[in-house]
């Protein structure tokens, strides 16, 4: 503890989401002492495109701070350190002289830059991608996101031109309004995740750059995932509390459930799902189904992970309720789903917005086929479930022809799906442990950040923490499980031709 610039025994985790801000107060033994959390609007102005408002993203944030602090009954002088994860590839930018947002911020769910994407793709540059950023030329990412603002928006563009235009990815929004405008910054896994940032030679890459047409002067700094960045205004937090930690919510999550070891991975299931695989200090060979990522970094150490991503998890389930009505809360998915010991031959592909990971597929759509006369709510309802399972198996056997997997942890809102978890593990014939905490991202922010100043000594120190509370292991007979991928394949290939024809 030596190394504690404050006298504060608790840390405060920022978890900006997709759907919501959260706030949590963690104790030195990892418990979550309070808690808080606001929903904010998901704005469609076009079909496949989606956005938030910036501003609401910080006043939900900024309310959810003083409520969890003062539900712990503290003031910030007892706070120790402040850890952010967040939404991550979510594009905002703002003008650094008036700090105001220059539109709305696109979301990393957003397809809107597709067509940008297949072009590059033509011009050549995917395999130079590929090589420098460990990402695919996806709509998914930041970069072509940022290339689209700044071609659509004159305010932004202009802006740009005078040096003035800033661009992050919503942990660096966050840190701006956090510090009173003070720190224009990021972490090394939120930059991994742009399309712009050099992840061997750890560096904003100036090729990339240029082939995009976007301005050195809009990008933050770029810092360990844990240091101290510097110090939360006193009119924010009435008092000057360090911010120590940052990191993309899945690093965050994949921190927080102490994957530390080559071979260790997590799933996190919440409005989409994210698999990283810890593959050591070097990055993985390329690959054409996977992206290669940072996992952290830690006084400049930079530990690399596999990461395929799944777009539509827990979305699949408010999609049943808010679209069709078939369920009026996201738990009643599981109850209505075990009414029906099979799906009776439906099958639903879930590609509401394209397929990512292995297929990185941004065209193709959602599919619902072997519909008959007998075929009910509830076996559509397992069918969603088998959808969001088989696209999380298909990610990881493609991250088994690069290593052998040691342990697969899970953690997320989506868990508490017993059905589900029954129906994955039985698709990945690989048993799947679950924290006794259900705030592993959160966590994972505060173990960053608690590491920039002493709080922890090591992440040996942290991997002590970790606690299994339940383990899903497999039951499904290779016979049945041969017939449901053979199904769902089929499925896929039905949901990617339909998507060809429709972009035709």
């Amino acid at each position: 503890m030596e190394k504690m610039t404050r006298n504060g025994k608790y840390i405060l985790a920022i978890d900006q989401g997709t759907t919501s801000s959260r706030a949590l107060v963690v104790d030195h033994e990892g418990n979550i002492i309070s808690f808080a959390q606001k929903h904010f609007r998901q704005i469609y102005p076009k079909p496949g495109w989606i956005e938030h408002d910036p501003t609401e993203i910080w006043s939900t944030q900024s309310s959810v701070m003083m409520e969890a602090v003062a539900s712990a009954k503290l003031s910030f002088k007892e706070i120790a350190v402040i850890g952010i994860a967040n939404q991550r590839e979510t594009t905002v930018v703002w003008d650094k002289t008036t700090s105001i947002p220059i539109g709305n911020a696109i979301v990393w769910q957003d397809r809107r830059t597709a067509k940008m994407c297949e072009q590059l793709k033509a011009d050549g540059y995917e395999t130079l991608f590929r090589e420098k950023t460990g990402l695919l030329i996806d709509p998914y990412f930041s970069g072509t996101k940022l290339k689209w603002i700044l071609e659509n928006n004159a305010q932004a563009a202009s802006c740009a031109s005078r040096g003035n235009l800033a661009f992050g990815t919503i942990d660096s929004w966050l840190i701006w309004k956090l510090t009173g405008g003070e720190l224009h910054a990021t972490d090394a896994t939120n930059a991994s995740r742009t399309l712009l940032y050099n992840i061997h030679t750890g560096q904003w890459d100036e090729e990339l750059l240029q082939i995009l047409g976007i301005p050195r002067s809009a990008l933050p700094e770029v810092r360990n995932s844990s240091e101290i960045y510097g110090e939360c205004s006193k009119h924010v937090c009435s008092a000057f509390v360090p911010i120590g930690g940052v990191a993309g919510d899945q690093q965050a999550a994949f921190f927080g459930q102490g994957c530390f070891e080559k071979g260790m991975g997590k799933i996190t299931y919440g409005t989409g799902c994210f698999v990283l695989m810890n593959t050591g200090s070097t990055p993985p060979p390329i690959s054409t189904e996977l992206i290669t990522t940072i996992g952290c970094q830690v006084e400049g150490k930079v530990s690399y992970a596999l990461e395929g991503s799944v777009f539509m998890a827990g979305a699949v389930v408010d999609w049943l309720k808010d679209h069709l009505g078939m369920i009026k809360k996201p738990a009643d998915i599981e109850a209505l789903a075990r009414k029906a010991p099979s799906s009776n031959g439906v099958v639903f592909v879930p590609s509401l917005t394209g397929l990512g990971a292995p297929y990185w597929d941004p065209h193709a759509k959602g599919m619902i086929a072997g519909i008959t006369r007998s075929t009910e709510a509830k076996h559509i309802a397992r069918a969603a479930l088998e959808g969001i399972a088989f696209q999380v198996a298909d990610v990881i056997k493609a991250m088994q022809e690069h290593l052998p997997i040691k342990e697969l942890r899970i953690d997320g809102g989506v868990t508490e799906n017993r059905l589900l978890m029954e129906i994955q593990t039985d698709l990945l014939r690989l048993p799947l442990l679950k924290s006794r905490s259900r705030e592993l991202t959160a966590l994972g922010a505060a173990y960053l950040a608690g590491l920039s100043i002493g709080y922890w000594k090591n992440q040996e120190e942290i991997a002590k923490q970790w606690q299994e509370k339940e383990r899903f292991a497999p039951n499904l007979s290779i016979n049945e499980l041969s017939e449901k991928r053979r199904l769902w394949k089929k499925g896929v290939r039905c949901a990617r031709i339909w998507g060809e024809e429709m972009a035709e």
